[in-house]
């Protein structure tokens, strides 16, 4: 008999340990190691049987169990100390409060969190880099509040059957059961907020909070009383249903998003957010939302969307067109009306979606439509970026695009292994391993090499426990090898990720007999852990996996290679610390970032991976090896072929030659080495703190000062910033550069010489104020293409019959040969770059 709800009942705490309550739902557990010491000190078999749930595990345990520890005064003194640590880290000062012009309140949108696996409303990278930003931003005193989406079913379990296929399954979640309050009314109704749908329809949602630190985390469930049948599903699992639904979804999360901070704001006292930050294109509808607030303010559509893209800041995260969430268009109109968004003209708003196929409504350009600052996930993604959305700014290099790169980072306290963090306390004085002297002499060699085989014996132990667990599920009882899979003495190589075809899951399968010998050599064997999940809806991936699986099965290889099924947040805190190398082999420039092997660094993993994300910039020759890849216009054959080979010889001519060249303790020293420099120049260099100070510095403090000029003064910088933009983009036609003189040129100039640039340019009906003419010069390729280009602006310099005159005097500082040409952008100093309008007039040769 299946139930058709579930709920939960919460334990009632003794007196004295009623402060469990608060270290159990404020969500700093998940990274304070002290407070998740204290609950498994409460029951180790509990806290491993509830997934390291406190809110559950205090129900777990029982009143007994409860009433005795209430009785034992060190213990009690212990949950006192933590909680009032816990009340200091929520109310003291942190970095951010000692800025001068931060914004107040920055609002984070982003369709999953991955913040702990006992709220599992994540499925991958991007929501685990959404879980860090958050706890970075508690961490650094961040005044940020997320905005997400509460999934019913979350994402999918993934269990592995007999054949090697994948199975999905979807539990019910009941939220009242996670570390989550309801937001309420003063009157003790559940707060919602309601969006207008076809139909006559209404969609309902209330609004649950996680605190994370001291960030809150607002989540809208559709699963309420107040809504139909078929909108109780609209929110029913990560990623799922079809278009219409998937649509609801994101105009849940942007419109409804916006409209659940208004509310929270109204009840908590809280500061309403300035700063908008759109994590990924789903959320972009929050800026048709506040577009339609500022609209019945009594501003144009115009105005106000002068208003909204200065206080937005979005961040791609594909490096692919498929990447992004792409409606048909006449379905968005339908939905777009004036009932859901008042005063919003429906075909201005699918116009900021608009891209080459018309019948098409792309989040993407949605995304940069409202957001004046945009960036990408790392330096060679936001390269990527600038070219794959060039087409956007007509007539600038890709170079020039307005798009910059604020690099992935991991919250290192959430990611690096106890183990190293009390072995960084006892020698160095700090679990602060990001800012530890890692090349010290106080840390011996023989320290650091145990704290690495202590980590590999939890992975192995977890991976014989997993498999053992799946073999008695599928097949009623655990074949005795399991006793024997993996070895903690041998080279351990970890690979787990999502599982789409480009991140290439059985690349190292390529060639199966080379590979075998590799795993099987007697005296230098290698084992592979592997992990991932393939959305449901991908039968390529899953078949990945399955092949992948159907070779660990092998009898030759199967203590050598194991894959562990329902990778979560969970099993990564073990596999990441466990793996001697992290392996990652996409096809390049295909991934955008590529975090997990930043978490695998930060505890001493060397990276074995293709030139891709961030291993791209921050690979140096002694923190792993960097495989080479093919050219990206290769058969795809060949180039799975190419890079194959080089992963086999990387492995057997210099990775295990490393790990197993030992001295005469027994010690690799060569590899104690990497391991030390990995940690002291990537741990810092990687961790969330980082990039959420560039987030801050680079983009919100900038976005908060121009959101502050726009709304002044009922918004009368955004109304003439408006005005001027229509103004120039309808007169910028008739601006063409007319005439340029160069004099000092006649003869060669040497460096120190002054050369003199005149232009003249018609202007039509627009001002020289509201242009920038500038030279542009730089080496010159043999096709006339200017590279490494430096502007000079050229002054106005009087006006004759229409034409105006610009000039500058240009000192030669540099020798070589070099190209320039004569160009004019815009100038308005609301422009965030003057690529923004995507309007330009060059010099004709």
């Amino acid at each position: 008999m299946r139930a058709i709800r579930k709920f939960t009942v919460r334990t009632s705490l003794p007196a004295r340990l009623a402060r469990l309550d608060a270290l159990a739902s404020n969500l700093r557990w998940s990274w304070h190691e002290p407070t998740r010491e204290l609950f498994r000190e409460i029951s180790l078999e509990g806290w491993r049987a509830t997934g390291h749930d406190p809110v559950q595990l205090l129900g777990w345990v029982g009143s007994e169990r409860l009433e005795a520890l209430a009785a034992d005064e060190a213990f009690v003194a212990r949950v006192d100390a933590l909680a009032d640590d816990l009340d200091d880290y929520l109310s003291q000062a942190r970095w951010y409060q000692s800025l001068e012009g931060a914004p107040e309140s920055i609002a984070y949108f982003s369709p999953e969190f991955g913040i702990t696996s006992a709220l599992p409303q994540y499925s991958g990278g991007l929501g685990i880099l959404a879980g860090d930003h958050l706890k970075a931003a508690s961490d650094l005193g961040v005044p940020i509040v997320g905005v997400g989406l509460f999934y019913q079913a979350g994402y999918f379990r993934q269990a592995i059957s007999r054949e090697g296929w994948q199975q999905e399954s979807y539990p019910v979640l009941d939220p009242d059961g996670l570390p989550l309050t309801i937001l309420r009314e003063a009157d003790g109704r559940h707060a919602t907020v309601a969006l207008a749908l076809p139909g006559g329809r209404t969609l309902h949602a209330r609004i649950w909070q996680a605190t994370v630190g001291r960030v809150p985390l607002l989540l809208l469930d559709t699963n309420i009383h107040e809504n139909a049948d078929e909108l109780r599903l609209v929110a029913d699992r990560l990623y799922g249903g079809a278009g219409e639904q998937r649509l609801e979804q994101e105009l849940l999360l942007g419109i409804g998003g916006v409209r659940a901070l208004a509310v929270w704001a109204r009840l908590t006292g809280a500061a309403a957010p300035t700063v908008f930050h759109s994590n990924e294109g789903h959320a972009g509808f929050l800026g048709l939302e506040r577009i339609s607030q500022l609209v019945q303010q009594g501003l144009a559509f115009d105005e106000a969307l002068r208003v909204v893209r200065a206080g937005t800041v979005f961040t791609t995260h594909t490096p692919v067109p498929a990447g992004i969430d792409r409606f048909d268009a006449g379905l968005v109109r339908r939905h777009l009306t004036e009932e859901l968004l008042p005063g919003v003209d429906v075909e201005r708003a699918l116009a900021l979606g608009a891209e080459e196929d018309p019948g098409i409504f792309n989040m993407a350009q949605l995304g940069f439509s409202i957001a004046q600052r945009a960036n990408g996930v790392s330096k060679l993604h936001g390269a990527v970026s600038r070219s794959m959305f060039q087409d956007r700014w007509p007539g600038f290099d890709a170079e020039e695009v307005p798009i910059t790169s604020v690099t992935n980072g991991v919250h290192a306290p959430t990611w690096t292994s106890p183990i190293l963090k009390h072995l960084a306390e006892r020698e160095l004085g700090t679990q602060d391993t990001t800012r530890c002297d890692w090349a010290s002499e106080t840390v011996s060699d023989e320290t650091i090499w145990a704290a690495r085989r202590e980590m590999k014996q939890h992975l192995v132990d977890e991976a014989r426990e997993r498999t053992r667990r799946k073999h008695e599920r599928n097949e009623g009882a655990a074949p005795a090898w399991i006793d024997e899979l993996l070895d903690p003495e041998a080279l351990t190589i970890g690979f787990a990720r999502r599982v789409p075809t480009y991140k290439r899951l059985t690349l190292m399968l390529h060639d199966r007999e080379r590979l075998r010998a590799i795993l099987t050599n007697p005296e230098r064997p290698v084992q592979l852990v592997v992990a991932g999940k393939s959305h449901p809806a991908d039968e390529a991936g899953k078949a990945l996996i399955q092949e992948l699986v159907r070779f660990s099965q092998e009898p030759a290889v199967r203590g050598r290679i194991v894959f562990l099924e329902n990778y979560d947040i969970s099993m990564a805190k073990t596999l990441y610390p466990g793996c001697d190398v992290w392996l990652n082999n996409p096809l390049r420039p295909l991934e955008a970032c590529g975090t997990s092997g930043m978490k695998a660094a930060l505890n001493g993993s060397l990276n074995l991976s293709i030139l891709d994300g961030w291993w791209e910039e921050y690979f140096d020759g002694q923190n792993g090896w960097a495989i080479p890849s093919a050219h990206e216009q290769m058969d795809a054959a060949e180039r799975d072929a190419f890079e194959a080979n080089a992963l086999y010889d990387l492995i057997e001519r210099q990775v295990a030659p490393r790990f197993y060249e030992r001295d005469h303790r027994g010690l690799p020293t060569a590899w104690i080495a990497s391991i030390r420099h990995t940690l002291g120049t990537l741990s810092p260099a990687l961790s969330a703190e980082r990039m959420l100070a560039e987030y801050v510095t680079r983009l919100y403090a900038p976005a908060a000062a121009a959101v502050a000029v726009a709304s002044a003064d009922g918004a009368a910088a955004a109304k003439g910033f408006a005005a001027w933009a229509s103004r120039v983009r309808d007169g910028f036609g008739a601006v063409e550069v007319h005439h340029v003189e160069v004099e000092g040129v006649d003869r060669s100039p040497v460096v120190g010489d002054d050369v003199r640039v005149r232009a003249f340019v018609g202007l039509g009906a627009l001002r020289p104020e509201d242009v920038t003419v500038e030279v542009v010069a730089g080496a010159i390729t043999e096709e006339g293409e200017l590279r490494g280009a430096r502007h000079h602006e050229l002054l106005p310099a009087g006006a004759e019959e229409g034409t105006h005159a610009f000039e500058a005097t240009i000192a030669m500082d540099r020798a070589g040969t070099f190209g320039y040409t004569v160009r004019v952008v815009p100038r308005h100093a609301m422009l965030a770059s003057p690529a923004e309008l995507g309007l330009v007039a060059h010099a004709r040769a």
